[in-house]
């Protein structure tokens, strides 16, 4: 899962993705786009690798992308290129400055946030308005369109003019028919205010916070932890008085934004935690997997992480009754430890 890191000039975006990432380089030009993988920390894979010790132990992973600016994004912030290439990014992370600079202007969160927001809509709009008219177009010429497509994106469009990003209306941004236009109002997105070094909160504007997904980040402390050994990461945060970097909240808020959970397969070769969006048929579950576990589903065997955990072993949670076979509609649920029984 892939998401892209967006904001004004000035807002630290560079500083955040290398936070994450720990991608650091100082030659790294800003016309360059960048791409960082990023491993999805899990207490839960950490006992179940303590409890099995696996060859290999692997877990949930999410992808950032930071985008090459051109000319025109350099200096004034506004370059249609730049939305071409989040396009494809299932998520959006737009990073907000919430730090004075020298003979800058105060940081105006409220406004930044506004004018990005706005540019998103935009670019949805034109997107909509032309598709719209080839099927009028297709229409006058005879050809058969689709009065539900039309009709999707008219409303669309009228969410757009009522100025509300389509991310607020999830049933027209996931709607099949119009997933092939990848509207950027309608990905997901976690707004992430870049504080000073001091600043704990999240400035305050209620009626954002209330109506989009927020969290801060001191991304310049967090850049410079990212370049620390662990050893001089704890000293750091001890010597600071921080209990722990935000790096862990962010990645795994990053990837709950996208609607994914994990669900884990155990054994002596391997621990594994794989992805999926939440409300996953078992027997989609079990083609992540491999194909052949797809194809030839009979059962899958569960067992909820905590029932483990509580029992102490598998066998255990077997004599106890929390081990149970669902069949191919069964949603399998966050922390399931799966099994899949397959005939191919």
């Amino acid at each position: 899962m892939k998401l892209g890191i967006i904001g004004l000039p000035g807002a630290g975006k560079k500083t955040v993705f290398e936070a994450l990432t720990h991608n650091i380089s100082d030659e790294a030009l800003y016309s360059e786009s960048r791409i960082g993988t990023v491993r999805v920390p899990d207490d839960r894979v950490d006992v179940l690798s303590d409890m099995y010790k696996p060859k290999k132990t692997i877990y949930a992973q999410v992808e950032y992308f930071l985008p090459g600016l051109g000319p025109a994004q350099q200096q004034k912030g506004k370059d249609q290129s730049l939305w071409t290439q989040v396009r494809d990014c299932d998520a959006l992370i737009h990073v907000i400055r919430n730090f004075s600079l020298p003979g800058a202007e105060p940081p105006s969160p409220l406004n930044d946030f506004t004018d990005i927001d706005q540019e998103l809509m935009v670019s949805d709009l034109v997107q909509i308005e032309k598709r719209l008219e080839r099927l009028s177009q297709d229409r006058s010429r005879g050809q058969k369109t689709s009065a539900a497509e039309r009709g999707l994106l008219d409303q669309c469009r009228d969410t757009l003019e009522d100025d509300t990003p389509l991310r607020h209306v999830p049933e027209l941004a996931c709607a099949p028919l119009l997933r092939g236009f990848t509207f950027l109002s309608g990905k997901p997105m976690l707004l992430l205010f870049n504080n000073a070094d001091e600043d704990d909160v999240l400035p305050d504007i209620e009626t954002l916070a209330e109506r989009e997904s927020c969290d801060i980040i001191k991304g310049r402390l967090e850049q410079e932890l990212a370049q620390m050994t662990s050893e001089e990461a704890a000293e750091f945060l001890e010597e600071f008085n921080i209990t722990a970097s935000a790096m862990d909240r962010i990645i795994e808020r990053s990837y709950r934004l996208q609607g994914l959970i994990s669900f884990f397969t155990i054994g002596g070769d391997e621990v594994r935690a794989w992805t999926i969006r939440r409300g996953t048929p078992a027997v989609e579950a079990a083609g992540i997997i491999h194909s052949d576990m797809q194809k030839g589903f009979i059962r899958a065997e569960v067992l909820a992480f905590d029932d483990l955990k509580a029992a102490g072993s598998f066998k255990e949670a077997r004599k106890l009754g929390t081990v149970r076979l669902e069949g191919k509609t069964y949603e399998v649920m966050d922390g399931d430890i799966v099994t899949i029984r397959f005939n191919v």
